[in-house]
């Protein structure tokens, strides 16, 4: 008995490339979100802050800038001065803090061309894409995920930050942001693992 190669049918293609590009797009539109909380997390100076009611004092600790109520400025932060002695560790952590985020907003826009390239591609991209998409939306998490443990210890253990001062909302977006990324790419792959095939060709046998 012979067999033959014949295209599959029309409407079995057109739905699963329908529901690829769904998911893809769903996918970037929610990964958008991370990548605005990444941002936020690095331009907003609220990592570490306190606050005081009577006298009204307020003071944050961005990953670059530092603000104070006292004179109502935000300047650059850590200074070479804020990095002697004993404080040369906190400085190093901190910097190791900011470099890490922006490690992270690198890899989030890689993640971004790369959704763009598999949603403009063909089948082979829709089909074999989510591997090296996910791949670099787990490491944009975890490079964040780091970040938000490091900032975690160094408000556990560093001495300045006393009863009062707490991780805000910088923090929480860091936090919130590696979350929603993990949640994207568990989201393709879960896809990719059980939803069908786009179609292609199949074997059929000749009619004796």
């Amino acid at each position: 008995m012979d067999f033959h190669l014949v295209p599959r049918g029309e409407d079995r293609n057109y739905t699963g490339f329908l529901t690829k590009t769904i998911v893809y797009t769903a996918s970037l539109i929610v990964f958008f979100v991370s990548f605005g909380l990444t941002v936020a997390s690095i331009v907003i100076p609220k990592w570490v802050t306190y606050h005081d009611q009577e006298p009204s004092i307020y003071y944050s600790y961005g990953l670059h800038r530092r603000c104070s109520s006292v004179n109502g400025q935000c300047h650059p932060f850590p200074q070479r001065e804020d990095c002697h002695g004993s404080d040369r560790y906190f400085c190093s952590m901190w910097r190791s803090v900011g470099f890490l985020m922006s490690f992270a907003v690198v890899l989030e826009g890689m993640s971004m061309v790369a959704f763009l390239i598999v949603l403009s591609g063909g089948k082979r991209l829709r089909e074999n894409g989510w591997k090296v998409l996910s791949l670099l939306i787990i490491l944009s998490a975890v490079v964040q995920a780091a970040s938000m443990a490091l900032m975690a210890y160094l408000f556990d253990n560093e001495k300045r930050f006393f009863v009062g001062w707490r991780l805000d909302e910088s923090w929480i977006y860091c936090t919130a942001s590696w979350c929603v990324s993990l949640v994207c790419a568990a989201a393709l792959i879960l896809a990719a693992q059980t939803l069908p095939s786009e179609g292609g060709y199949e074997l059929i046998p000749d009619q004796l």
